[in-house]
């Protein structure tokens, strides 16, 4: 098993590492570039004329290991479907901006072809301790083209989550570097938690492989995308790294407590923006600046150091999640979510009082 993760982890890495330079060259020879000049954007902070389509070499990156050494499973299967969809999606919409309540519903597309291949989110462990909380008691069959049927709860808040999760995840790759960096070290958590209970669940083992083949497709394409950046990631890069974390967290006996924890920075960013948008009575699904990499950028950190922000306390993150049973997990967070918010507020403050200055 400890071989064979290897060699998928390898190979991840080098399909992406290597695929990534004729991505870039592509992507300027037929105009998926992101100039700053004809294409501006309220989130960017990049300057220049820069190559996106990233998410391609990371899509072969993750899934060609699997398609050769991996049995597929129905599960699997579902996952790949979806995520040729965001891909597709993102490589559109890295030629000219779509709109986005199309990318939208692309997103809900993609959560439902995992959803309809059995990730599901059948039980939440209720962190004060007790009963778990079951979400499969209601079910509706359906008898077309063969016998499926709906586990209403358990497919909605799945839903929710991966809808959820692509653009938290999208939000918070603004910064050379940032994104991949902190979606690798998420992936081997994710992974390693897996791992522990492949003893008594074996289908664990393709959690398992799956969540390192994402962590090494996104190592991969790192050092292309770090400061100063070669390539972006794109719409489809972004989507498809909070994807995968999302089916991956559900998957995994991980379940969401990891990915709130390891996470938290992404997530907590993304709910004070959405707090922002609505009550500044804008749409919550336009893009717009205000995120906590665009606070640091106004205090005057750099990219390079922005970025290993995030990863540190990523790493921080995931090291406690390897450690805490699911109630210490849910007190870790609050405590994050805690100091987080303080941190976005002080800058906040900070950067009012500069420029009333």
């Amino acid at each position: 098993m400890n071989l064979l993760l290897l060699i998928l982890s390898y190979l991840s890495i080098s399909i992406t590492f290597y695929l990534t330079p004729l991505t870039i060259f592509l992507a300027k020879k037929f105009g998926f570039v992101d100039d700053y000049q004809k294409r501006p954007h309220p989130a960017h902070t990049h300057k220049g004329i820069i190559p996106r389509a990233g998410g391609l070499p990371i899509f072969l990156g993750i899934f060609i290991p699997l398609l050769l050494l991996v049995p597929l499973t129905k599960q699997i299967t579902g996952i790949i479907a979806g995520s040729f969809v965001l891909i597709i999606v993102g490589i559109w919409d890295d030629k000219k901006d779509r709109s986005p309540y199309l990318r939208l519903a692309t997103n809900a597309l993609a959560a439902l072809l995992a959803i309809g291949a059995g990730v599901g989110i059948p039980y939440l462990t209720n962190p004060l301790g007790g009963a778990v909380i079951h979400l499969d008691q209601w079910i509706i069959p359906i008898n077309l083209f063969g016998n499926h049927s709906i586990i209403v709860w358990a497919d909605l808040f799945a839903l929710i989550w991966i809808v959820w999760m692509m653009n938290t995840i999208g939000w918070s790759g603004g910064i050379d570097g940032q994104m991949p960096g902190f979606v690798a070290i998420s992936s081997i958590v994710i992974g390693i938690l897996s791992l522990r209970f492949i003893s008594t669940d074996p289908s664990q083992i393709a959690v398992t492989l799956l969540a390192f083949t994402t962590a090494g497709a996104f190592l991969g394409f790192l050092p292309w995308n770090f400061f100063p950046q070669k390539i972006m990631p794109g719409y489809g890069g972004k989507t498809l790294a909070g994807f995968m974390l999302a089916v991956l967290s559900i998957l995994s006996f991980s379940k969401l407590g990891t990915a709130l924890l390891v996470l938290a920075i992404p997530i907590i960013d993304a709910v004070f923006i959405l707090i922002k948008r609505i009550g500044s009575g804008k749409s919550p699904v336009f893009a717009s600046s205000g995120h906590l990499h665009h606070h640091l950028l106004n205090l005057g950190w750099g990219k390079r150091r922005i970025a290993a922000f995030y990863w540190i306390v990523s790493a921080i993150t995931g090291i406690a999640a390897l450690t805490l049973n699911s109630q210490q997990k849910i007190f870790a967070f609050a405590l994050v979510v805690v100091l987080i918010s303080g941190f976005i507020f002080w800058i906040s403050i900070l950067k009012k009082e500069f420029g009333d200055n």
